[in-house]
């Protein structure tokens, strides 16, 4: 396994003026986000973030230091909240963390991107050649081997 960074969520918008902020998770259950404690950055500083209500939350930096207002808020608006991929627990049989997928290899190339709308997954290679991420398509996926 790796050591590569996981995005786990986007700080949005300021919400009300004391430096609350609107936080999208990308957790299955948006509210376990604040269980992982400490995440980072593109920079890597440090922040936790405790939920006030659903999607709206407080951040703390390393120090401890809240967030005092909604200009501080502004500031943060769009970054990216990070946790290190080994902090993940391990997937089940047959399911995979998406960036787990990128740098696998086939036939057909290296896998460049994973792209997930919503109406399912589907895979990018350096070739330029993009396929939905389904068992007729890749009927293997060996992490280990660094193929599928």
């Amino acid at each position: 396994m790796t050591d590569r960074r996981i995005l786990m969520g986007v700080i949005g918008r300021p919400h009300g003026v004391r430096g609350l902020v609107h936080v999208q998770s990308y957790t299955t259950d948006p509210a376990d986000l604040a269980r992982y404690g400490q995440l980072t950055d593109e920079s890597g500083r440090a922040w936790t973030l405790t939920w006030r209500n659903p999607g709206v939350a407080e951040l703390r930096d390393a120090s401890g230091g809240l967030l005092q207002d909604r200009n501080a808020a502004e500031r943060l608006t769009n970054t990216k909240l990070y946790i290190d991929r080994d902090r993940l627990p391990e997937p089940d049989a047959e399911e995979f963390y998406l960036a787990d997928l990128i740098g696998l290899t086939s036939a057909i190339g290296r896998v460049t991107t994973v792209h997930d709308y919503g109406a399912g997954v589907s895979l990018e290679f350096d070739t330029g050649t993009i396929i939905p991420f389904t068992k007729a398509c890749v009927p293997s996926v060996n992490l280990e081997a660094g193929t599928l």
